[in-house]
């Protein structure tokens, strides 16, 4: 693959150089577009974490508001410390009559509301949804985009390409070992992607021996107050109990998508993340290799190989007038 040859310049310091200030740049145009459009206020100089799919429970937009509401109590209990700037972006758009998909929406303009409203909070961390997600809002999004998150619970997903998009425009992904993030990471080596929680395998050997969320709810302190302050109206005081059913759904009625039983993993693996994007050196040499890893997954490569092990068909020459 012609991107292989990025390669050698992956720890070259002129060339990272020229990396980091054409991310710079698309994060600026990207800042500047739902500044113009939509009327937010992006920090150009945090970490931009994008998380933009169409909302589903499999996917798990819930678990990365968990982890969101997570930093906000660190900030909170801390408001000195030493973070990673970060902004929390989603958009995609949920089935007209998925409730829980819509309540999952309202939840994050909830939070968004109160973190970027927070002046303790939100020089580290802002989190917006970016409506009426399309092509061209992704086309704007995929190239600003730092850290992809790939969650879905492992076992449920086919095979997006969206994970693929964000490779080939130098993101780092955050993932579980599903769809096609498992070739991704064959292709990106281990220490190049950031990997977390159950496999495929895992999940349903919890499911099979009676998967209890509550435990995970009663044991994991920092899970527990970020529970219930969803539970609890802490996010939505004017409109009372509004997303009790999201707290049920997760502690009382089984937790379908694991999402408890992957919250410390998930958590501890930004945890790297955050740690890994002070060094940037090591941060821009790891986008570069993700970019240059990613030939496997051109159009051209899988036509190809289609023709030649599926379809049994050649290529041939023809002449245009």
């Amino acid at each position: 693959y012609e991107l292989k040859k990025l390669e050698p310049f992956a720890e070259d310091g002129s060339f990272q150089e020229l990396w980091q200030e054409s991310k710079s740049f698309m994060k600026m145009q990207l800042a500047k577009h739902i500044r113009s459009k939509i009327g937010f206020n992006l920090n150009p100089d945090s970490m931009f974490d994008v998380q933009i799919k169409r909302m589903h429970e499999y996917k798990r937009q819930l678990l990365n508001v968990l982890h969101t509401i997570t930093i906000y109590n660190r900030i909170k209990k801390n408001p000195q410390g030493d973070f990673v700037p970060r902004t929390k972006i989603f958009a995609g758009k949920a089935a007209p009559g998925y409730f829980v998909s819509k309540s999952i929406i309202k939840l994050i303009n909830s939070v968004a509301e109160k973190v970027n409203n927070d002046p303790e909070v939100n020089k580290y961390l802002n989190a917006f949804f970016l409506p009426n997600y399309s092509v061209s809002l992704a086309e704007k999004i995929i190239p600003a985009t730092e850290l992809s998150e790939q969650i879905s619970t492992a076992g449920y997903e086919a095979s997006g390409t969206g994970n693929m998009k964000f490779m080939l425009n130098g993101a780092l992904t955050i993932g579980t070992m599903d769809g096609a993030n498992v070739e991704m990471h064959e292709e990106v080596g281990s220490e190049n992607i950031f990997i977390f929680g159950l496999s495929a395998e895992e999940v349903i050997e919890m499911k099979n021996s009676g998967y209890n969320p509550s435990k995970f709810y009663e044991s994991d302190a920092e899970l527990r107050e970020v529970l219930d302050m969803i539970n609890n109206d802490y996010f939505n005081p004017d409109e009372k109990s509004i997303f009790q059913h999201l707290f049920n759904d997760l502690v009382t009625y089984g937790d379908n998508y694991l999402l408890l039983a992957d919250y410390r993993s998930y958590v501890d693996t930004q945890d790297k993340v955050d740690e890994l994007y002070r060094n940037r050196f090591e941060w821009t040499k790891k986008s570069i290799l993700n970019t240059a890893r990613s030939g496997k997954f051109s159009s051209d490569r899988t036509i190809s190989q289609y023709a030649e092990q599926i379809w049994k068909i050649k290529p041939i020459s023809i002449e245009l007038d």
